[in-house]
């Protein structure tokens, strides 16, 4: 970015930021129809080459990072700069897949609380589109109990050996950084022993397997560590402090995963499986269009995308005034999943047996599209297992939010290793 361009931000309104990316994307980025984006297999390593390459373009023309300060290779503007640069890269191509989980949850985590240097070389790198972060959280035995991971870390002449299993990790082999929990002492309670790394995927003592899911897809991982070797500096706050580094991720992600996050660049959705089901024209394809049961049902989905658009405005803004906690971020995550859901039940509703079975013909390639409503309802429940799942949400909503009292825990206070785990 040259030293013209970042003196320009510094001073420049919202409008004339806004009138300069105009010009700039028009000269420099790819246009797509914004009706028909093109989508990003995130199974796929050209897709992830392909967003760096955009994101390099970004970053030269001034334009990455928008949000992030700075120091760390950012603009470090307002978030109002960042919406009016999504409106106007509407009609570009955008490296989009970088949004989750790189900007808007590893980045934004490690500004929270990493140390400088983290900040300075991670960050910076994925603003420059020169590395992809993901999360090394779940584990095959953890289920949605975060705190519980059996990964361990043992600190042995100045290094730290990991070892352990990680799994359902999104687009780890895409990933150059991971930020991984591991427990460092067995001997208090299990919220108390962890801490977080920041994992060079590429280093030995790490094997990655692809996870093939139900519907064909690979885009997550698993990962198994043996004797991996870290020094201090990997270290993602303080050690046996690293709850509170999850816990701020998990923020992050809640966020992120409703579409409430500052950091995420651009507007669109980043694949086939995110972009919202267009229920008139699936109606109008299969000669429903004109049923009052049809219309009610596409309207009901309508009027719910349109409210969850009005809550992620107004969470973002009472979080930012204070009169939300930063928790608050879970009911954006919460009301994605549920509205998710609705979209493809309705989807597949107004679909009928040609959601599943029609393969479309050349008469009617409308059809083929109705066939993937079959193959976006096998992945529906996605939305509510992201960033735990959404009982998880309900009960961090209760307990955090409204102050409710916590549920009880057998474990609560109970050193880890004195917990009983798999038994019946």
């Amino acid at each position: 970015m040259t030293d013209t361009v970042a003196s320009q931000e510094i001073t420049e309104s919202v409008e004339e930021f806004a009138a300069r990316a105009r010009t700039w994307l028009a000269e420099n980025m790819p246009r797509i129809d914004p009706e028909h984006p093109p989508f990003s297999v995130r199974a796929e390593q050209a897709s992830w080459d392909r967003a760096k390459e955009l994101q390099k373009r970004l970053y030269d023309g001034g334009f990455a990072g928008i949000c992030f300060p700075r120091e760390y290779g950012g603009l470090g503007l307002d978030h109002a700069y960042q919406r009016a640069f999504n409106v106007e890269c509407r009609s570009y191509e955008m490296p989009l897949i970088l949004n989750v989980p790189t900007f808007t949850i590893c980045a934004a985590t490690i500004l929270d609380v990493g140390s400088e240097t983290q900040k300075r070389e991670r960050i910076s790198a994925a603003v420059r589109g020169d590395e992809i972060l993901v999360q090394l959280l779940s584990e095959p035995s953890g289920g949605s109990d975060l705190a519980g991971v059996i990964t361990r870390a043992d600190h042995r002449d100045g290094k730290w050996i990991i070892n352990g299993a990680k799994t359902w990790s999104t687009s780890a082999f895409a990933g150059d950084y991971g930020l991984l929990l591991a427990r460092t002492d067995w001997t208090v309670p299990k919220h108390e022993g962890l801490t977080m790394f920041l994992v060079p995927l590429k280093s030995p003592g790490i094997t990655m397997r692809r996870i093939k899911e139900v519907n064909g897809n690979e885009e997550f991982c698993e990962e198994f560590f043996d004797g991996l070797e870290l020094d201090d500096d990997a270290v993602v706050g303080e050690v046996n402090k690293g709850w509170e580094v999850a816990s701020r991720q998990l923020h992050h992600e809640r966020r992120a995963v409703g579409g409430g996050s500052e950091f995420a660049s651009g507007t669109a959705a980043e694949n086939a499986s995110e972009m919202p089901p267009d229920h008139v024209a699936m109606a109008e394809a299969i000669g429903r269009g004109d049923d009052p049961g049809i219309q009610e049902l596409a309207g009901r989905a309508l009027a719910r995308r349109i409210v969850k658009e009005q809550l992620i405005d107004h969470v973002f803004h009472a979080i930012g005034n204070g009169s939300l906690p930063p928790n608050a971020g879970t009911l954006i995550r919460l009301f994605h999943a549920e509205t998710t859901e609705l979209e493809v039940d309705t989807a597949l509703a107004i679909s009928g047996t040609a959601g599943v079975v029609d393969e479309g013909s050349a008469d009617a390639p409308e059809l083929s599209e109705l066939a993937e409503i079959g193959v976006r309802y096998l992945s529906r429940q996605t939305g509510s297992l992201g960033g735990g799942s959404s009982e998880m949400a309900r009960n961090v909503i209760s307990e955090r939010i409204l102050g409710f009292p916590r549920e009880f825990a057998a474990d609560r206070g109970v050193p880890f290793n004195q917990v009983k785990r798999n038994k019946s």
